[in-house]
């Protein structure tokens, strides 16, 4: 039961990773829907945090009917990425980026150094 709760929150965290392999695998059809039932029918999960997210995985993996109202919390609209494209935005991405590269750098500069020892002999 755990791993069916587990496997509904990769399901709404992951969900394109999650249909390109759920999609073209038959058995793990009928595992889910197997232990989604289970999980309903056992009232383990009716209340807490996983009663909704086996809701939403069921919708989310077209096992029920997709409510007027679904919506995956999780799942990240394209457009957000698009309107950052600015460019600004870019030379601040680029900027920041060298920044963190420097200071990388810097870190392992740090710290003492072994010098050469030269044997008197």
């Amino acid at each position: 039961m755990e791993n069916t709760a587990f496997f509904g929150d990769v399901v709404l965290r992951f969900p394109r990773i999650v249909h390109h392999y759920f999609d073209h695998n038959s058995n793990w059809n009928l595992l889910i829907r197997w232990g989604i039932s289970f999980c309903n029918q056992s009232g383990v999960f009716d209340q807490g945090p996983h009663s909704p997210i086996l809701g939403l995985m069921a919708q989310e993996l077209g096992i029920s009917e997709k409510g007027s109202d679904f919506q995956n919390p999780f799942k990240v609209d394209r457009t957000e990425f698009v309107s950052s494209s600015d460019p600004l935005q870019k030379a601040l991405r680029e900027e920041e980026k060298r920044r963190r590269k420097e200071e990388k750098r810097k870190e392992i500069r740090k710290g003492p150094r072994i010098s050469r020892s030269q044997s008197e002999l």
